[in-house]
């Protein structure tokens, strides 16, 4: 096996030649400049309208609503722990039935192999995804996601600009399925887009909660004045601003001024709806509401929900090794970076609190063997331990 930069594999069984890729689509895109103003239903309802458009169809705002829903802190958590599980997990590459030991650990040394696998899962939450493999100078290959602003999976386009309403046919290009590779459903908008609507309710919880605070933190000040006298009128200015940060305003002695009486909470209105939308956001992406409702949880539910977290998890597996054997590997194939007949298989879990339970039971009926419970325990058998008292033993207490 022969190992040529960092980020270039070549075994071999590859041909001599490794092709190169250097000039890419993405690189002739066109950026535009990001905005952040606030988003609320009526942006999402455009998108969607925009998004399901028979003649022109663009998800322009649908993943400018995602990048923008992104910062909430809950939602990525749920899914960045759903996509470590993923990453985490141990993999093999083979040849036929035989596992290609040498393929496999180069493969595993390649940190842009990591970074494809989680761009493969993440076509299941933004949809579509289009990658594309540059390699530079030097021969290093890097995956780079193609903008999916720039993207219209429904009829294979990819735009130069976002404002664009013809572009390249990519799925005809020389490049697909080799240096260009697409993922996702074409016709999935992703799981982001039901997350939407609860990350902009929670978003205007929170912003509403913070202004009651405000309210009840530091309540308003009023002072009654002769404002036709600018003398008493700039005192009065100069007073109020040093009597602290609270909101304040000047009336005259002869004008009133009353609150009006509003709904009397302690915020439990907005508790309650964050709560509804984390909840909401955690059984979109994790199938179950995992460690957040302290008041509630016990032992046996959070094993209960920590499963079905698993079931999802493997159901990415499984997604990976369909992409990974019917997309990337062929791929790697035309290029000239792996042989031909190499399949992806994420290796089988096991619980090893139980296995380890059964090899204890199994010791007193059968020989277990030494080197297996060292490679899978981690548990060093040197001999078999004398029974009965040692040399040294003191001797028993006379009556």
């Amino acid at each position: 096996m022969k190992k040529n930069s960092r980020n270039n594999l070549k075994t071999t069984q590859t041909p001599k030649s490794v092709k190169r890729h250097t000039d890419g689509y993405v690189q002739k895109l066109m950026p535009k400049a990001i905005s952040r103003i606030r988003k609320d239903i009526s942006d999402w309802n455009r998108a969607q309208l925009q998004t399901e458009n028979i003649y022109y169809p663009k998800r322009v705002l649908l993943q400018d609503l995602y990048r923008n829903i992104r910062v909430d802190a809950l939602l990525s958590s749920q899914i960045e722990n759903r996509k470590m599980i993923s990453l985490s997990s141990n993999y093999s590459i083979k040849k036929g039935d035989a596992i290609d030991d040498s393929i496999t650990a180069l493969m595993k040394s390649m940190p842009w192999v990591g970074e494809l696998i989680g761009n493969i899962i993440d076509s299941k939450f933004y949809g579509p995804t289009l990658i594309e493999f540059i390699t530079d100078n030097a021969g290093n290959l890097n995956p780079v996601v193609i903008p999916r602003q720039h993207i219209v999976p429904e009829q294979g386009l990819l735009l130069l600009t976002q404002y664009d309403t013809t572009g390249i046919d990519y799925r005809n290009a020389k490049e697909y399925g080799s240096w260009l590779l697409e993922f996702g459903n074409p016709t999935d908008f992703g799981l982001l887009n039901k997350a939407i609507p609860h990350v902009l309710f929670k978003r205007f919880a929170q912003s509403c909660w913070s202004e009651l605070c405000e309210i009840y933190g530091i309540p308003p000040r009023v002072m009654k004045t002769n404002t036709q006298d600018a003398n008493m009128l700039t005192r009065a200015e100069q007073m109020m601003r040093d009597m602290g940060a609270a909101a304040w305003f000047i009336i005259d002695e002869t004008e009133s001024f009353d609150f009006a009486k509003g709904a009397d909470t302690n915020g439990d209105v907005y508790s309650n709806l964050i709560r509804l939308c984390n909840n909401e956001i955690s059984l979109l992406f994790s199938g179950a509401v995992i460690g957040q409702d302290t008041k509630n949880g016990n032992e046996s539910k959070e094993k209960v929900s920590m499963n079905q977290l698993i079931s999802l998890a493997d159901s990415d597996k499984r997604y990976v090794e369909g992409y990974m054997n019917s997309v990337v590997l062929p791929a790697f194939y035309r290029i000239g970076l792996l042989p031909d007949g190499l399949t992806f298989s994420y290796d089988p879990q096991e619980d090893m609190a139980e296995l380890y339970t059964r090899t204890i039971g199994f010791l007193a009926y059968y020989t277990v063997d030494p080197e297996w419970t060292k490679n899978k325990f981690g548990i060093e058998i040197t001999g078999i331990k004398q029974l009965g008292a040692p040399a040294n033993f003191p001797p028993a207490p006379q009556d």
